[in-house]
C-alpha cells in the first residue's frame, strides 16, 4: 500500500479557488482522452515539419500516395516531403516574387510582412511527372510546372521556362478564400480574379479549349466565399460529368432580411463550351441551390447554421452516390456554434431537377417558376440524353438562344437542399474553440460501419468524433468525442487537413507548420479489456492480450469491441469487473487536522466518467454515499473538505461510472488528527534535547519507522497559522550556523526547495484577502 505521509496534496490558495470553481457538472461533449502536444510527440503519434527556416507559413497541400510524397506550399517556397517521415529528407524549391514585384506591392499599400511575397496556394498533378503550382506573387499571381519525376524517383525542380501568369488561376491575396480542381488538363477555380477583390468568378483555364467564366452579375455570384470544389459524376455517361462548387454568398432572395448569408452548392458541366451568340465564353450550364443546415425549433422556428466552413466528399467503394459532409458555423451574435450536416447526392440532383426560382419584379416575392421551361433544360449537359432524332445538341453552342437567356435569368433553384433526416448530424454550441476543418473516415468495426470525423479547430487541436445514430431516424445522434489531440503547441488555426486511409495518417496544416498524426493509437486507452471496450473507438479492439488495431479480415477470433454501447460487462465477462471490488485501484492514506481543509484527489482516466464517493466507517462494513453540502464539495479533481471534523475519519472509495460500468478508482483512508494531539506533537518537538531534521520527526498515530516531511507539517498546521509555520521552519530547518556547518552541505535541489518555500510564504502573505475557510491544504 502506498502511503503519502500526512497528505498527498499541498495546495495553495489559487488552487483552492480553481477547485471551488470546477464543481461537478455534466459530462456531455467531453473528450474521453485528451493528449497534449508533448504526449503526442513522446508516444511517437505525431511528427512536425516547420520548414527549413523554422516557420513554414503553410498555404497548400497535395497528398500524392502514388509517389509516397507530400507536396507543401508555403511562403516563397515549395517542399517535397516523405509520407512516412515528413521531417526527414525534405527538399525545398525557393520561389520568391520576381524582382521589383515586392516593392510594387508595398507601394500599393499592402503589408510587406504578410502579403508581399509569393504564397503558393495551388498544387495539382498535371501529368505523370509534373505538378502545377501557382502562387500569389506579391499580388502578381504566377504559375509554373514542377518536375517531380516518376514513381520511385526523388526529383524536385521548378522549370523556369514554364513560368506564366496566374491571373484567374490563383488569388492575389494570401488569405482570400478560394477553391480549385484540375480535370483533364483544365483548371477550374472559384476566386476573386482582380487586385481589389471585386471580380468574383468561376474560371476554367488552361487546356486546348477556350477559357470560360461566369458573368459579372450578382444573381450568379454575390460576394462569395469559395470553400471546396469536386468532380461528381451523375452516372456512367462521362458527358454528364459536372463540377460542383461549395460556397457562401450574400443571398439575393433574402427579402426583408438585410444582407443574409446563405450557403450554396453550384454546378457546371465539364463539357460546357459557352454559347454561340449568347453567353459567349461564359458558362451556359451554371445553376446553384441553397444548402440548409438547421435545427428544428418550437413553433416551426429553426436555428440556422449558414456560414460554410469546410466540405468533405466521402466516396463510396463503387464510386457512386458519395455523401457530402459539410461543416457550418453560425453568423448570429446571440450564440456561437457549429454543426455538421450530411447530404446525399440523390437529394442534390432532385433539387437541380426541380423548379427554378423566379421573381417578376422588385415588389414581388420569390416563387417557383411555373411557365414553360425551354428545351434542352437549362443546366443540362449536352449528351445522349439531350440528343433527339431531329434535334441534335452535341455542344452548348448548339443550344437555342432562349435556353441561354433563361439560364442567365434563372441561375437559382427554388427548393433548397436539406440534409439527411432534415437535421444536423452533430451540433456543438458555445465552444471554447471554433471548428474550421473536417475530414471523415469510414471504418469497419465488429458491429458495423462508422464514420469517424476529425475536426480541426482554431487553437491547433483536432477532435476525433463519432455520431452514433439512435433508434429513431428523427432522433438526434449520440455524440462521442473519442480524443482531443493538441497537434500544435502554440494555439494556431488549422487551415487544411488531408487524410490517408492507406497509411492511416492525418496531415494537418497551419500557418506554423505541418503535422502528421496517426489516426489511432489503441494502446493509449489502457491495458485492460474494460478500458479498451469503454473507449468505443472503431479502430480498436481487445484481442485477448492488449488493445490493438481492429482488422475486419483478421485471423484472430478473440476480438472484443462494442462501439455502439461500450459495455465491458458484456464484452469482458472473464475479467474481474465487480462493482464493489477495487482490484488494481490505488490505495492511499491521507492525514488532516481537525477544523482545517483537506482534499482527497481522484481523477478518473476518462473525463466522460461520472464519479461517486462512498464512505465506510470502522467497524461498520457498510458503505454509505458521501452527501455533498457547503462543507464537502465534489470537484473534477476530487473531494474537498472545507472544514474537517473528527467524524469524517474513515475509508473513502472514489468510484467511476461509465456506460453502466462502475469500478473503484482509488481507496483513501482518511485520518483526522485532533487539535490537542497536534499541540502535543509540537510541544514535544520543541522540548527535544537535540534538534531533528523534519524528515525524521515522528508523526502521531503512525507505525514505527514512519517519518513526516516538512510539507506535511505545513499541511497539518495550516496556512491560517503562518507565524507558526515560519517559527517551525526557522527552528528546525534554519538553526544556528554551527549546526549547519556540522552537517553535510545541502544539495542544489534542497536549496531550491527552501528558496521556493520562502517565495511561497511571501505569496501567501499577499493573499490575505482569501477567506479563511477557503484556503486549501
Amino acid at each position: 500500500m502506498e502511503r503519502g505521509g500526512f497528505c498527498h496534496l499541498l495546495a495553495t490558495g489559487w488552487l483552492l479557488w480553481s477547485l471551488l470553481a470546477s464543481c461537478w457538472g455534466t459530462k456531455g461533449g467531453v473528450p474521453r482522452l485528451r493528449l497534449a502536444h508533448k504526449d503526442l510527440l513522446v508516444a511517437n503519434r505525431s511528427s512536425l515539419f516547420f520548414g527549413h527556416r523554422g516557420f513554414l507559413d503553410f498555404r497548400s497541400l497535395y497528398l500524392d500516395e502514388y509517389r509516397d510524397r507530400l507536396f507543401v506550399g508555403g511562403k516563397d517556397a515549395l517542399y517535397s516531403l516523405r509520407l512516412d517521415q515528413p521531417g526527414a529528407g525534405a527538399r525545398e524549391i525557393h520561389w520568391p516574387p520576381l524582382p521589383g514585384q515586392k516593392e510594387e506591392c508595398v507601394q500599393k499599400g499592402k503589408d510587406p510582412a504578410t502579403e508581399c511575397a509569393n504564397y503558393v496556394r495551388v498544387l495539382h498533378p498535371f501529368n505523370r511527372t509534373h505538378l502545377l503550382a501557382c502562387g500569389t506573387g506579391a499580388f502578381h499571381p504566377v504559375c509554373a510546372f514542377v518536375d517531380v519525376g516518376h514513381r520511385g524517383e526523388h526529383v524536385f525542380s521548378l522549370d523556369p521556362r514554364s513560368v506564366q501568369s496566374g491571373r484567374g488561376k490563383c488569388p492575389h491575396e494570401p488569405s482570400r478564400a478560394f477553391a480549385s480542381i484540375f480535370i483533364g488538363g483544365e483548371l477550374y477555380t472559384g476566386l476573386t480574379a482582380d487586385f481589389l477583390g471585386r471580380d468574383s468568378v468561376i474560371f476554367r483555364s488552361m487546356g486546348s479549349r477556350s477559357s470560360l467564366r461566369t458573368e459579372m452579375d450578382q444573381r450568379l455570384l454575390n460576394d462569395p466565399k469559395f470553400v471546396a470544389t469536386y468532380l461528381i459524376p451523375d452516372n456512367d455517361d462521362r458527358d454528364n460529368d459536372k463540377v460542383y462548387f461549395f460556397f457562401t454568398e450574400k443571398a439575393v432572395e433574402s427579402d426583408g432580411k438585410g444582407q443574409a448569408i446563405f450557403s450554396r452548392v453550384g454546378r457546371i458541366c465539364v463539357n460546357d463550351a459557352g454559347g454561340q451568340r449568347v453567353l459567349v465564353n461564359k458558362w451556359s450550364t451554371f445553376n446553384k441551390a441553397r444548402l440548409v443546415c438547421s435545427v428544428p425549433g418550437p413553433d416551426g422556428i429553426d436555428t440556422y447554421f449558414d456560414d460554410l466552413e469546410d466540405v468533405f466528399l466521402l466516396r463510396t467503394k463503387d464510386g457512386k452516390s458519395p455523401e457530402i459532409y459539410a461543416l457550418f458555423s453560425t453568423i448570429s451574435n446571440v450564440f456561437q456554434g457549429s454543426a455538421i450536416c450530411v447530404y446525399r447526392m440523390a437529394d442534390i440532383w432532385e433539387v437541380f431537377n426541380g423548379p427554378f426560382a423566379h421573381k417578376d419584379g422588385p415588389d414581388h416575392q420569390w416563387a417557383a417558376y411555373e411557365g414553360k421551361v425551354p428545351y434542352p433544360r437549362p443546366g443540362v449537359c449536352p449528351s445522349k440524353t439531350t440528343n433527339q432524332p431531329r434535334r441534335q445538341y452535341g455542344s452548348t453552342k448548339d443550344y437555342p438562344d432562349e435556353v441561354l437567356h433563361f439560364a442567365r435569368a434563372h441561375p437559382l433553384m427554388f427548393r433548397p437542399v436539406y440534409p439527411l433526416h432534415r437535421r444536423p448530424l452533430l451540433v456543438k454550441t458555445n465552444l471554447q474553440h471554433r471548428l474550421q476543418q473536417l475530414v471523415v473516415d469510414r471504418v469497419d468495426a465488429e458491429d458495423g460501419q462508422y464514420d469517424v470525423m476529425f475536426l480541426g479547430t482554431d487553437a491547433g487541436s483536432v477532435l476525433k468524433v463519432l455520431a452514433l445514430p439512435k433508434g429513431s431516424a428523427a432522433a438526434a445522434a449520440e455524440e462521442v468525442i473519442l480524443e482531443e489531440l493538441q497537434v500544435f503547441k502554440v494555439p494556431t488555426p488549422i487551415t487544411e487537413m488531408e487524410i490517408s486511409v492507406k497509411r492511416q495518417m492525418l496531415y494537418v496544416g497551419s500557418q506554423l507548420g505541418l503535422a502528421q498524426v496517426m489516426l489511432h493509437q489503441c494502446e493509449t486507452y489502457g491495458t485492460a479489456c474494460a478500458e479498451c471496450c469503454l473507449a468505443r473507438d472503431p479502430y480498436c479492439a481487445w484481442d485477448g492480450v492488449s488493445c490493438t488495431r481492429y482488422q475486419a479480415s483478421g485471423k484472430r477470433r478473440f476480438r472484443r469491441q462494442d462501439v455502439r454501447t461500450g459495455n465491458p460487462m458484456h464484452q469482458c465477462p472473464d475479467q474481474n469487473l465487480t462493482v464493489d471490488g477495487f482490484d488494481g485501484a490505488e490505495e492511499k492514506v491521507v492525514y488532516g487536522t481537525e477544523h482545517n481543509a483537506t482534499f482527497l484527489e481522484c481523477v478518473p482516466k476518462s473525463p466522460q466518467a461520472a464519479v461517486q464517493w462512498f464512505l465506510r466507517r470502522p467497524p461498520d462494513k457498510r458503505r454509505d454515499e458521501v452527501k455533498m453540502d457547503e462543507r464537502i464539495l465534489q470537484t473534477e479533481q476530487g473531494l474537498l473538505f472545507r472544514k474537517l471534523y473528527r467524524q469524517d475519519t474513515g475509508t473513502y472509495y472514489c468510484q467511476s461510472l461509465e456506460h453502466g460500468f462502475a469500478r473503484t478508482v482509488v481507496k483513501i483512508t482518511l485520518e483526522v488528527l485532533e487539535s490537542e494531539q497536534l499541540e502535543h506533537f509540537f510541544q514535544r518537538d520543541h522540548e527535544a534535547e537535540s534538534p531533528r531534521l523534519p524528515c525524521l520527526a515522528p508523526e502521531p498515530r503512525l507505525a514505527p519507522g514512519h517519518r513526516a516531511w516538512f510539507k506535511d507539517i505545513m499541511h497539518l498546521i495550516g496556512y491560517t497559522d503562518l507565524h507558526r509555520v515560519e517559527e517551525y521552519c526557522e527552528r528546525v530547518w534554519c538553526g544556528d550556523r554551527q549546526r549547519r556547518k556540522a552537517k553535510p552541505p545541502r544539495s542544489k535541489t534542497t536549496l531550491s526547495s527552501l528558496e521556493a518555500g520562502k517565495k511561497g510564504r511571501a505569496k501567501l502573505h499577499e493573499r490575505n484577502r482569501v477567506p479563511r475557510q477557503a484556503v486549501a491544504t
